[in-house]
């Protein structure tokens, strides 16, 4: 053969190699937008801001938030699933992801088939508390108190389909208390009605609960991690009376479903990596969380078994969202 053919061979066949390295290269040049299914300055916007200043650092793109609250995540959600497989394109959301499975009688996209997960970020514990003048002192005696007491405890719920409204439920459902339960538009005004003792209890936020451990105006009860909390010395978790109880909102990313291996790939160590950075860690950790992160194929396995496990949960409650 002839060197110069031998040689056009070879940049040939070397070009053909760096065909999908260089394409990915490409995606990851281009803004990156995170879809956020909440509103700014929650926890899952703190989140996604966190992680995208990581992650623009890493893949050294732009990375821009942009939030898109509604339906319980679903609009953000669906946006994502029918944008482009470029990688550009991709979703924080939260637990309601998996709740909403269940929830809604009708959904526009399947939350296993049109996604491609790629970590987890963060998990979250509740708090259980009770109005300050709540009769009793722990887990033990509350239960004990429901039962003697059906439908007679009022539980607040911080918003229909939430982590908290689905921590409630479980725990009602696992010690067989009746209460009733009273929904709210989020997790402040329900604390506000806590506080002013117009309800019994309720499950709520690290963040939004945690001004008050001093103050005197709700009691504490325990806390939903499988073991305690450095932010609130001496109290137990709820698992201590309840064995195996926790509940725990997560936070992840996802990107549409189709992208390319190699594009999943780069998104899942950007993402890991830039979780793992001490500024990620002390986001989480200053609001009672904690860094979490695996594969995407963990995530798609974690995503297949919570829809699962919050389908026995909101058919408990008997919640449905036309």
């Amino acid at each position: 053969m002839h060197k110069n053919a031998l040689g056009r061979r070879l940049f040939a066949g070397l070009f053909s190699l760096m065909l999908p390295l260089a394409a990915v290269h490409a995606q990851a040049s281009k803004p990156i937008t995170l879809i956020v299914g909440a509103s700014p300055g929650g926890t899952t916007d703190r989140v996604a801001r966190g992680i995208a200043q990581e992650m623009s650092d890493i893949l050294g793109t732009t990375v821009i938030v942009e939030n898109k609250p509604g339906a319980g995540g679903n609009i953000a959600a669906d946006q994502v699933a029918r944008s482009a497989k470029d990688g550009n394109t991709l979703l924080v959301s939260f637990t309601s992801f998996t709740v909403n499975a269940s929830l809604y009688k009708k959904l526009p996209f399947d939350p296993q088939k049109d996604f491609s997960p790629i970590s987890i970020l963060a998990q979250v514990p509740s708090v259980l508390v009770a109005r300050k003048d709540f009769p009793a002192n722990n887990v033990e005696e509350l239960i004990k108190l429901g039962k003697s007491k059906p439908k007679e405890l009022s539980f607040a719920l911080g918003g229909i389909g939430s982590s908290l409204h689905m921590a409630t439920a479980n725990f009602q459902m696992v010690t067989g208390i009746e209460g009733l339960n009273v929904p709210y538009k989020g997790t402040s005004p329900a604390i506000q009605d806590l506080v002013g003792g117009q309800v019994d209890l309720m499950f709520a936020s690290v963040e939004n609960v945690l001004p008050l451990l001093d103050s005197g105006r709700i009691k504490f009860l325990a806390v939903t991690s499988d073991k305690p909390l450095k932010q609130f010395p001496g109290l137990p978790p709820v698992s201590d009376t309840v064995p195996g109880f926790t509940s725990q909102a997560w936070f992840g990313m996802f990107g549409p479903a189709g992208m390319s291996p190699e594009r999943l790939a780069e998104l899942n160590m950007a993402a890991v990596e830039g979780a793992q950075r001490p500024s990620f860690i002390s986001l989480m950790t200053h609001g009672g969380g904690q860094v979490v992160t695996n594969t995407p194929t963990e995530f798609a396995e974690f995503i297949k078994k919570d829809i699962a496990h919050y389908a026995d949960v909101v058919k408990f409650t008997g919640a449905s969202v036309d």
